[in-house]
């Protein structure tokens, strides 16, 4: 399978959107994306494409020198195949080739799967949000990662499913 990690388009939003829907209890607006992608200029929209077909996403916002993860997921049909390390290596390192010199994100606190995923990164787990999940009152975890750039080897590694 061959993977390209782009920009998102306007022409992406509805895909984004519908990876989200699947992803999550608490979907953004398809508005939102289109939002992000043509009026946030403090969003970088980014996807995963292979055969034409859009199969990850992930909404960055840069705030100064640091890196917000709003969004990062994974059409179902193409989990443990390491396409959401692929999009977080890109948006960080560009985020980084821009000014950020941190990056940060809130996640379900059972949510155990991404965690240790971003752990694998190096975030550090630095506080929580209670009830921060208004579906069902869940804690969000506050997870920081203090220093950009990412090690180079993160970019050559296999992210298929355990990498």
């Amino acid at each position: 399978m061959s993977l390209v990690v782009r920009k998102m388009t306007v022409e992406d939003v509805p895909a984004a959107h519908a990876i989200d829907v699947s992803s999550f209890t608490l979907p953004w607006p398809e508005r939102s994306f289109r939002f992000e992608v043509t009026d946030n200029p403090a969003a970088r929209c980014w996807v995963v494409e292979t055969d034409g077909r859009v199969v990850g996403m992930l909404v960055l916002w840069m705030i100064v020198d640091e890196a917000h993860i709003a969004s990062l997921a994974t059409h179902p049909e193409f989990r443990r195949q390491g396409i959401a390390k692929q999009l977080l290596v890109k948006a960080l390192d560009n985020a980084y080739a821009e000014g950020a010199r941190t990056a940060f994100l809130e996640v379900r606190a059972s949510n155990e799967a991404a965690r240790r995923m971003y752990q694998k990164f190096g975030f550090e787990e630095v506080g929580r949000r209670e009830r921060y999940y208004k579906d069902n009152n869940e804690d969000a975890i506050l997870m920081t990662l203090k220093r950009l750039p990412l090690a180079p080897i993160f970019r050559f590694l296999d992210w298929s499913e355990g990498g």
